[in-house]
């Protein structure tokens, strides 16, 4: 009995160290099959980043494409009058600071920046004669004119990256009171991008040298846009306008000529 249970005993002990044996090998094909997972893994992540970096490229490069497109078209419509200059860019520039010390979300968005420089797109459909009247248009001449948002904002509907910037060249001259056109929209029925632009653009406008006036001071320019707050413009677009201090105005001055 002795005798067997050492043999019994021996040979449990040889199936154990098989077992062990085995379960060792096991253990070395699972570490070999997930050192070849994370291999794999490392390689798809490493394929990953540069699909990333050349998508990202790509996407900066056509935006850059796009931004050209456009500023190519603003300077063809702002080049049908010589006392703009360069009226879209400043706005556009000083639009961008209004929203930005308003809170708007991605302020420097390129549909924001589109909107505002395309604003006027619509006047290439407006006579000369109208467009360069000495005197006061007629009622009809005027209802013409008032039509340019609209005819801007059908020119380019059908252009993908430009609906965004659709909402802002339909919109521009919206009046916060409701009184504005073409859709009498008021208050927040006004995109917050046109609400910003209607600022911008009348600081612009007071601050340039004109046929028959000289550009008013920075301070006379405030005065006169909190004056138009409630009326023409959103009262909160106006407070943050003049959180913005004179220096920055005048560096984007400066700048855009």
């Amino acid at each position: 009995m002795e005798l067997g249970g050492k043999t019994e005993l021996t040979h449990e002990i040889a199936e154990l160290a098989q077992e062990i044996e085995r379960l060792r090998a096991e253990l070395a094909r699972s570490e070999r099959e997930a050192a070849d997972n994370a291999l794999q893994l490392e390689r798809y992540a490493a394929d990953l980043r540069e699909t990333f970096k050349e998508e990202r490229a790509r996407s900066q490069e056509l935006t850059r494409s796009y931004m050209a497109t456009v500023r190519a078209l603003s300077n063809a419509v702002e080049a049908r009058d010589a006392y703009t200059g360069k009226h879209a860019e400043r706005v556009a520039a000083y639009g961008i600071e209004v929203a930005r010390a308003l809170g708007v979300a991605r302020p420097d968005a390129p549909e924001i920046e589109f909107g505002f420089l395309l604003h006027d797109i619509g006047k290439v459909a407006i006579p000369d004669a109208i467009l360069y009247k000495p005197g006061a248009l007629t009622r009809e001449e005027r209802e013409l004119m008032a039509r340019h948002p609209t005819i801007g904002a059908d020119i380019i509907r059908g252009i993908e990256f430009l609906q965004g910037a659709a909402k802002v060249v339909r919109s521009h001259h919206e009046r916060w009171d409701g009184t504005g056109y073409p859709d009498g929209l008021r208050g927040e029925e006004i995109p917050i991008a046109a609400r910003v632009f209607a600022v911008a653009d009348v600081f612009d406008a007071l601050t340039t040298d004109r046929p028959y006036r000289p550009a008013l001071t920075l301070h006379e320019a405030r005065r006169m846009i909190v004056l138009g707050s409630g009326s023409q413009f959103d009262p909160s677009v106006v407070r943050a306008f003049n959180s913005i201090d004179d220096e920055t105005f005048l560096r984007i001055t400066e700048e855009i000529r």
